[in-house]
């Protein structure tokens, strides 16, 4: 059937059959990332030894970089083709890029072929989000949507690095790389049976200025203000563990690349408990509560790790890092939904999507430069610091009651 013919059927029936396909396509995608992200790691201790640190961070901060800035331009474009064609050629440009990897020898090329990928990336997640309501106009159906895709990212941060240990059981480092390039094309493969609409050009003329009316709302409401430093506390303690988790597996630890996958579980695994956690929790305890204690325990893990640091003791101090984060970001959802109206919630959404990916980049910089500067015991003080001031200004700027 064709892009044209598809769009035929009423949208109700039509999303009934989409919806399940471009999910999957979804889930296929996130799972290639994040496998693509652990061999990264591997890459760049193969190129770097002890300062892959350095590399790997600058990777992760470009990346961040890349999709915090080109995702608002990207999506001025992407509702002008259609959707089931963008769809699948951004799937195939992902897997062409992550074939080039394995075959890198220079730190410049790796981040060349990161810019190339994060630029897919960044016109594929705007083009996604786009299409989930059109599909699902009924709203209960849409949040449920949305729900199911916050689980399905949480899963991915587990699911990648379990992945990842158990192929390199039977392939090299490099070989993740060809994993992860196979998902992306069955993630294309699902698609091309997916029944899309042709795209709203009205509403992607319209994003620029949702995106500037989601800016003016953050820099307006106190627990907003609050959020974007509680972004950078989470993106501080998450990139620590990103950042530096291979270097001190292998280098410090002198353990391997499966101890690595396992060590990057233990995070994924603790970040999607909290996020399990959160919807007891918050009929309990307020959002500030949850939210700033849940930073406070980030950066108190951080400070105690140069006490602990060992392979036996990473891997509970991971899981509690990842429970932290967990805790201090995942109800960030119900301060945008209760700090605008209907139609100023998409701008809202848009605005923290870019200011996370902002603040991963500072994160990853910061946290890569900061361990081969002073070493990895005064990276994790140091980034504790911070952390415990991030805690500290967003409940100054979010008091009681906002």
């Amino acid at each position: 059937m064709g892009e044209a013919e598809s769009c035929v059927a009423p949208p109700a029936a039509r999303g009934r059959r989409a919806y399940p396909l471009l999910l999957a396509a979804h889930a296929l995608a996130l799972l290639s990332t994040g496998l693509a992200t652990v061999a990264l790691s591997l890459l760049a201790f193969s190129l770097a030894g002890a300062d892959a640190g350095v590399v790997l961070g600058n990777a992760l901060a470009i990346k961040m970089l890349t999709y915090a800035l080109a995702a608002p331009l990207m999506a001025a474009f992407v509702g002008r083709f259609p959707r089931r064609s963008l769809f699948v050629t951004l799937n195939l440009v992902r897997a062409a890029a992550i074939l080039m990897l394995p075959f890198v020898t220079r730190v410049m090329d790796l981040y060349l072929i990161v810019v190339l990928f994060q630029l897919a990336s960044a016109a594929f997640t705007p083009a996604y989000q786009a299409t989930l309501p059109d599909l699902l106009p009924d709203e209960g159906a849409y949040l449920r949507a949305l729900s199911l895709s916050r689980t399905i990212s949480e899963l991915e941060a587990v699911a990648s690095p379990m992945l990842a240990a158990s192929l390199l059981l039977i392939v090299d480092a490099r070989g993740l790389f060809g994993g992860a390039a196979l998902g992306f094309v069955l993630a294309a493969a699902v698609t091309v049976a997916a029944p899309l609409p042709s795209p709203d050009r009205r509403a992607a003329a319209d994003l620029r200025q949702r995106v500037t009316r989601g800016w003016h709302i953050f820099l307006g409401t106190p627990r907003l203000r609050a959020l974007i430093v509680l972004n950078l506390a989470v993106a501080l303690a998450s990139a620590m563990v990103a950042v530096n988790t291979v270097v001190l597996v292998q280098d410090r630890l002198g353990l391997g690349e499966r101890e690595t996958a396992i060590a990057l579980t233990c995070f994924g695994t603790g970040s999607m408990v909290g996020a399990l956690l959160m919807p007891h929790l918050l009929r309990r305890i307020a959002d500030r509560t949850v939210m700033l204690a849940g930073a406070g325990a980030a950066g108190a893990a951080l400070g105690i790790a140069p006490l602990i640091l060992g392979y036996a003791t990473l891997l509970p101090l991971w899981f509690a890092l990842g429970l932290s984060c967990g805790l201090a970001h995942t109800p960030a959802g119900n301060l945008l939904r209760r700090s605008g109206s209907p139609g100023e919630k998409p701008a809202l959404y848009a605005a923290q999507f870019a200011l996370f990916n902002l603040c991963l980049a500072i994160g990853s910089a910061v946290a890569g430069r900061l361990g081969s500067a002073i070493g990895l015991l005064g990276d994790f003080l140091a980034l504790a610091c911070l952390v415990t001031i991030c805690v500290a200004v967003a409940a100054r700027a979010w008091r009681t009651p906002d």
